[in-house]
Parts: structure tokens; C-alpha cells; sequence
């Protein structure tokens, strides 16, 4: 099951940022006591219970500006598209953290997006309202706050929470709480189809990509960046494989996501991913490997999924004789840590060998789904180590006694040492080398790990 999506929301300057940054436990947000400092809503992973989620941190909500009181000098510049962010999130959330503050009191605005909030749920058939809203009443670091919380009842969403989101007092009681409030998980329906997902910056082709491989018009083609909203999947059949072939919205870095609902679009192209067997990574030839281009690879590389490169309006590249082979060098030199996966250089609009990407992202995926016996990856390893010993540390060398691939889907093979902590990363990447040297595993991450034993 899909990990929930909850959405942080208030009026500027409450502590929604402090409170994204408790549950994620990294420092993203811009944490200030400006009002409206957190301009782009920021997206991370939290887990609690053994319950997975995804949080999204919004600009706040201000109904009262509309030509009247700003809340701040300065703020009133952008005050309109924090409101359109955190519109977009109660639309799309699974659930909602609406923050207020403990020490401010109930206020008009606080009113106001409560009406906006209870206006924004669906009544269900079961007579519970979807999203579900929790009210998080911060800064209740002394007794008396916490006292003082219940007045929030006034706003009409049940019970207020008291929490300090700068110290954490009271956001165990909040994620209790918020995790009780999720759909019970369910289990995935068996789905024995290839998932391939089509990923990459706005307006690479995606989406032309997907109307050649499917052979009709499935989804908006527009020179307009960012049209594809949803992750949109398409099952077909491939030379008897079924094939679910999933076209998402373009990803950009972090700090170039547009307003609106583009975020969420972001987010569902990296739960797309997250789901994938094989992700075809679309480049725009016309600009080479972007810093975007990098961060979705890194992302792809980070869920251990397999990859084709996909270099695409290759029909308007100026070319000779060595053009092809420039473009390969300059890619596998940006993604070096991604030197594994195939290239294919391809034309949407024209054609031109789109026919080669199921077949490639198909032999990837069983390459993905290969096994080696226990016979073969110890000639590996003990030729690598024959040819190149593990150099020693403090006077003490490394032993490796053997190894055995213990899953498939990424391969991951265990060897088993005298010293886990004396293999250094860089030999890894060696007995990496060695073994794709041998048996390939092409556009498929390998993972090595390995484990004391007893001499």
C-alpha cells in the first residue's frame, strides 16, 4: 500500500516548519520567526508505529489579506500563493496537521481556515469525514499553555493537541493520534506485470514517449512543462509480458517546484518510482544531463531500482560520426555512480528507435531477476582477491571465506568475513565491478554486504 500523504497547514508563523522538521528529523525547512518565511511547500518521510508517511510542509493560509492588513511588510508579495499552496495540499492529503499557536490564542484567521479546512472534507459513507483534521496547538511548553489548549475546541475540528514542536513535548500523543486516523493498510492486489515507470524533468517527453510505446494518445502531449499532474498508469502487453508502463509528472530539484500542485506532483512521481521494477530516466538531448536529471537518478539509485537512460529528441541534435559516442562519454561522466545502465538514444516525435526501449527495459528487469549459484560468486570473489588483496589495516588483513546471493530483485550477495569493519567502500565497489565483469546484471543495482564469521 501507497504511503499516506499528510499536509501541515496554519496561519504563517504558528511553527509548521519547526514541526516538519521534528517529524522528518532533518533540518529542511527555513525555520524563521518572519511570517511566511517557508515559501515553497517541502515534502519528507516520517514513520511512527511502524507506519510510514509521507509529510508535506505548507506556507500558511491567511483568508484575511485580500487588500487589507498584511500580516508583515513584505509579506504580502507571496502571502496569495502560500494560501493557493496550502489550498492544493488539503486537496490532495491523506490527512491534515492543522498547526496553531498555543500562546496567540484562538484568532479570526485560526477561524477562518478552520472554515476552510471543515469546507475542504468529505463525508463518507460510514459517516466519518475524509481528510481527517488534527488541531495541533504549539508552543505549549508550560503548564498553563497546555491548560489553555482546550479553548481551540471553539474552532470546530474535536479535540486540540498541546505540543512543543521545538521540544518535542506532546508530538507522541500527535502521531498516535494522526497514525490511528490512516486507512487501515491493506494488501496489495497480486499484479504480476513489469512496472515500468517513465520519469524525468518537465517537458523531456515523457508523455510523447508513453503515446509511442502504447500507440495511441493516453496521455496530454503539450510543450508546456509540467502538464502530466497524476502518475498515470497503462497496461499492455509486450511479446506476451504483461507490462504496466506509468508516465509521471516531471521532477524538479527542490528549490525550482513551482507553486500549486506541482509538489504533490513531485511527490507522486517519486511514489511512482518507489513501485517501479525499472525506471526509464528521460533525458532532453537538446540540454544534456541537468542537476535534475542527477537528482532523479540519485533517487532511483537511493530505492535500489533498475534503470535505462533514455536520451530523447535526438532527432534535433546536429550530428556526425562521433556525435553519439561524445554524448555517451559526457552521460556516463555525470552519472558516473550510475555507470551500469544502458543508454538508448531515441526520438519520440520521430520514432527513431523507440521500437529498442520495452525490449531493453524488459532484459534489464531480468537481469534484475537474475541468480547466481553459490559456486560461481566464489570464483569471483576469490579471483579478485587472488588479483588484488584487500590492502591491510592497523596490521590487521582482511579474510574473505565465501559468499552467496541470498535475494534477487536487486541481486544482494552476502560474504561472509572475519572483520565486517575492515572492508573498505572502495573494495566494494571492486568485488561490484567483478562480479557485473562476469555476469552483468546490466541497469541493475548490486548491494554486497557483509558479515563477521568465526575463522
Amino acid at each position: 500500500m501507497s504511503k499516506p500523504i499528510v499536509a501541515i497547514v496554519g496561519r504563517p508563523n504558528v511553527g509548521k516548519s519547526t514541526l516538519f522538521n521534528r517529524l522528518i528529523g532533518e533540518r529542511l525547512a527555513i525555520v524563521d520567526d518572519t511570517p511566511g518565511t517557508t515559501r515553497d511547500r517541502l515534502f519528507g518521510e516520517a514513520e511512527w508505529n511502524g507506519r510510514a508517511f509521507h509529510v508535506v510542509d505548507t506556507g500558511g493560509i491567511d483568508p484575511t489579506h485580500g487588500g487589507r492588513t498584511p500580516l508583515s511588510v513584505g509579506s504580502a508579495d507571496f502571502i496569495e500563493e502560500i494560501k493557493a499552496q496550502a489550498q492544493a495540499a488539503i486537496q490532495e492529503a491523506d490527512a491534515i496537521l492543522f498547526v496553531v499557536d498555543g500562546e496567540a490564542g484562538v484568532t479570526a484567521p485560526d477561524l477562518e481556515v478552520a472554515d476552510i479546512l471543515r469546507r475542504s472534507q468529505k463525508k463518507l459513507a460510514d459517516g466519518s469525514f475524509h481528510p481527517p483534521i488534527l488541531v495541533a496547538v504549539n508552543k505549549c511548553e508550560s503548564k498553563e499553555r497546555r491548560d489553555n489548549a482546550a479553548q481551540f475546541y471553539e474552532l470546530g475540528l474535536g479535540e486540540p493537541i498541546p505540543i512543543s514542536a521545538v521540544h518535542g513535548t506532546g508530538t507522541g500523543d500527535l502521531l498516535d493520534v494522526l497514525v490511528a486516523a490512516f486507512p487501515a493498510e491493506e494488501a496489495e492486489e497480486e499484479d504480476e506485470s513489469v512496472k515500468i515507470a517513465i520519469v524525468g524533468k518537465p517537458n523531456a517527453g515523457k508523455s510523447s514517449l508513453l503515446n509511442k510505446l502504447v500507440g495511441e494518445e493516453r496521455a496530454i502531449v503539450s510543450p508546456i512543462p509540467g502538464t502530466t499532474r497524476d502518475a498515470i498508469d497503462t497496461k499492455i502487453e509486450f511479446n506476451g509480458i504483461k507490462v504496466t508502463l506509468i508516465d509521471t509528472a516531471g521532477i524538479r530539484k527542490r528549490g525550482k517546484i513551482e507553486p500549486g500542485v506541482e509538489q504533490f506532483s513531485v511527490l507522486r512521481s517519486f511514489k511512482a518510482i518507489e513501485r517501479a521494477d525499472v525506471a526509464l530516466l528521460v533525458i532532453d538531448a537538446t540540454t544534456g544531463i541537468t542537476a535534475q536529471d542527477a537528482h532523479i537518478a540519485g533517487f532511483i539509485l537511493e530505492q535500489w531500482k533498475s534503470c535505462v537512460v533514455i536520451v530523447n529528441k535526438w532527432d534535433a541534435i546536429p550530428k556526425d560520426s562521433f556525435t553519439m559516442e561524445e554524448y555517451t562519454r559526457k552521460i556516463r561522466a555525470d552519472l558516473n555512480f550510475m555507470d551500469y545502465v544502458p543508454l538508448l538514444f531515441i526520438s519520440a516525435k520521430t520514432g527513431q528507435r523507440v521500437d529498442q526501449v520495452l525490449p531493453m527495459a524488459l532484459r534489464v528487469q531480468e537481469e534484475r531477476l537474475a541468480r547466481l549459484t553459490t559456486s560461481k560468486i566464489n570464483e569471483v570473489i576469490h579471483k579478485a582477491q587472488d588479483a588484488h588483496p584487500h590492502p591491510a589495516h592497523a596490521g590487521r588483513q582482511l579474510k574473505m571465506y565465501y559468499g552467496t546471493q541470498v535475494r534477487s530483485d536487486p541481486p544482494t550477495f552476502m560474504i561472509y568475513v572475519n572483520d565486517p569493519k575492515l572492508m573498505h567502500f572502495s573494495y566494494l565497489r571492486y568485488l561490484e565491478n567483478q562480479i557485473r565483469a562476469e555476469y552483468g546484471f546490466l541497469g541493475t543495482p548490486i548491494r554486497i554486504v557483509t558479515k563477521g564469521r568465526r575463522e
